[in-house]
């Protein structure tokens, strides 16, 4: 499949008159680089996408989508400061993207199947069923500031708005899951 995607290496010319000249990898080490990161990356990259969707099969597709369109700007991504921060600015437009769309508003009717947890599923489904019961983009908030550990800069730079409206509404919502989650809070952080 990455052969279907990976775009030609681009030639290189010689120029006197001082320009850089940017040299491509091979392709099999762009492919290599990229299968590296994708390994490393793959569990985070699911793990947030299920935080904003709540759907294992939604946020498979997001995660799927996610990598593919970093493959193909794998050239321009590798050259970033910081990849993994990279790759999920991606997972938050396509899940955007994917919200803004139609078809995000079909709901399954299917009974759905939980993987195994280490600690008590019945906890992770209270804080899961309390998050999902945040609005969306409180949800995003607190998925990106507490789960996938950005700052508050950084969130506020990956949704477009202003430091102080993250700030608040990051307090708005803890204040919020604190009073659904009620007793379970401390089982929760112990």
């Amino acid at each position: 499949m990455l052969d279907l995607l990976e775009k030609p290496a681009a030639v290189s010319r010689t120029v006197r008159s001082g320009i850089r000249i940017r040299m491509i990898p091979p392709a099999a080490t762009r492919r290599a680089g990229f299968e590296q990161f994708a390994q490393t990356s793959l569990t985070r990259l699911h793990s947030t996408a299920y935080q904003l969707c709540h759907d294992w099969h939604l946020a498979q597709d997001l995660t799927q989508t996610t990598l593919t369109k970093l493959f193909q700007s794998w050239d321009r991504a590798c050259e970033s400061d910081n990849l993994p921060a990279y790759a999920q600015k991606i997972l938050l437009r396509v899940y955007l993207d994917h919200r803004r769309r139609r078809s995000s508003t079909e709901v399954f009717l299917g009974g759905m199947r939980e993987p195994a947890y280490e600690i008590s599923p019945d906890l992770r489904l209270d804080l899961l069923g309390a998050l999902s019961r945040l609005p969306a983009r409180d949800r995003t908030i607190v998925v990106l500031r507490y789960f996938a550990d950005h700052s508050v800069e950084q969130v506020s730079a990956e949704l477009g708005v202003p430091i102080n409206v993250v700030k608040s509404q990051t307090r708005r919502s803890l204040i919020k899951l604190r009073h659904m989650l009620g007793t379970d809070r401390r089982a929760l952080f112990a």
